[in-house]
């Protein structure tokens, strides 16, 4: 036992958070590279992929938050797995900001500038209106069991 994991061994620490999100971002970014493979983006045109698989991304988000917070108290590596790993892995908010300085270099900033609003308007959509259905959904069922 190490003084750094407060006495407990290893596998009672930090060690399965930090495989746990590993492994998950090892699924998730696996999965947003094969989306940038079946659907390219030529150069200096809008993302369209990055677009929707932030978009995507967020609104799993939206749905995985109301889930392990409003219906079920899920094993304590559930939320490190599916949130950070899986879900932080698959969006891409560092390939965004390369996609908006790509299209500057290129000389179409204005496209640039729409992808910077649009993105930030789906991601946040996508949360809200996947966590709005999730509840309604979930309510429609408690109203019919």
């Amino acid at each position: 036992m190490s003084k750094e994991s407060g006495g407990q061994p290893p596998w009672r620490g930090q060690w399965p958070v930090i495989g746990a999100v590993a492994a998950g971002g090892a699924i998730g970014a696996s999965a947003r590279y094969g989306a940038s493979l079946i659907w390219p983006t030529p150069g200096g045109t809008f993302p369209w992929t990055t677009l929707g698989v932030n978009a995507v991304g967020c609104a799993l988000m939206g749905v995985l938050m109301v889930l392990i917070t409003e219906v079920w108290s899920p094993h304590r590596l559930v939320r490190p797995f599916l949130g950070t790993g899986i879900l932080g892995g698959f969006t891409t908010f560092s390939t965004y900001v390369v996609d908006i300085q790509r299209l500057v270099d290129a000389r179409r900033a204005a496209l640039g500038m729409a992808y910077l609003g649009a993105t930030v308007l789906a991601a946040l959509t996508g949360v809200w209106a996947a966590m709005a259905a999730t509840r309604a959904l979930l309510e429609r069922r408690r109203r019919s069991a």
